[in-house]
């Protein structure tokens, strides 16, 4: 009981932009070692949601090509850099981990889609919750910077058109992308931002990162 406490309260010391980091670390790193593994012992499977609940987190880790891993690698830095700048901290981390396994149990909504793995769907949620920083924390130039990646953000998943099915192969890539997975995260990022107070008041007054 007393490591626990002391492991809390050594999470609580760190600079807040590090918890943000340690989530894109953890993506990138997780998606890495997940090469070594069978991606059907820990990617999404809707018929095992009830029985192994593990796979909502472990199936952003599963990537279908060396490609599909380094497009996802390279949008985790962005990620990274998007979260630092906008100011996200402890609140916008929590929400941002909360939407991780609630971004593929919100696939159960698309149940055509028998199997499903990559992070896209989870980074679609960070993107969200970083808008949401901005545009409920920030004032001037900084909201609006927040109100462009948001109406990116929609603009982006309705060109995608989930409705229209579960898979859709996209020119350039070599696996097929699973829209609906973008729009599942990037509605539990919005929803976990704003459970968790991302950019009100009390996130505000949390002492800045030095």
């Amino acid at each position: 009981m007393a490591g626990r406490l002391r492991l809390s309260r050594r999470l609580a010391a760190l600079p807040a932009w590090m918890h943000w980091a340690g989530l894109c670390a953890a993506a990138a790193l997780g998606a890495l070692a997940a090469e070594a593994v069978d991606p059907a012992r820990i990617n999404w499977q809707p018929a095992l949601a009830a029985a192994e609940p593990w796979r909502a987190i472990t199936a952003a880790w599963v990537h279908l090509s060396a490609w599909h891993l380094a497009g996802n690698l390279v949008a985790t830095a962005v990620v990274a850099v998007l979260g630092r700048a906008a100011g996200c901290g402890r609140r916008a981390a929590l929400a941002w981990a909360l939407a991780w396994p609630l971004t593929q149990l919100g696939l159960l909504a698309q149940p055509a889609l028998s199997a499903y793995g990559g992070l896209s769907g989870v980074l679609h949620a960070a993107v969200a919750v970083v808008a949401w920083q901005l545009l409920r924390g920030e004032r001037g130039l900084r909201r609006a910077v927040g109100a462009a990646i948001a109406a990116g953000l929609l603009i982006k998943l309705g060109l995608e058109a989930p409705w229209l099915g579960p898979l859709q192969q996209v020119a350039g890539w070599d696996f097929p992308v699973a829209p609906a997975a973008h729009a599942s995260g990037a509605l539990a990022g919005w929803l976990c931002a704003l459970a968790c107070g991302v950019g009100s008041a009390a996130d505000r007054a949390t002492p800045a990162a030095p």
